[in-house]
């Protein structure tokens, strides 16, 4: 399961670096897109305890970080 959330994670990391590069951005002003599945959560929503929906989808997130404007 773990390594299923990690393949996830990686793609919607690939899929929102794809969206952003349609909308105009130059691919050489992403440095990365990396998913991380169980690694970064927000909350302790890692399988060990129960949590509803709402706390599961915060951890399926896109994070940008902005270097420069």
């Amino acid at each position: 399961k773990a390594a299923y959330n990690k393949y996830l994670s990686d793609k919607r990391a690939k899929s929102t670096r794809a969206y952003i590069i349609s909308q105009g951005i130059d691919p050489k002003r992403i440095e990365s897109a990396i998913g991380y599945g169980e690694e970064r959560l927000l909350n302790g929503c890692d399988g060990s305890i129960k949590c509803t929906s709402a706390q599961h989808q915060l951890n399926r997130r896109s994070e940008f970080i902005i270097v420069d404007m």
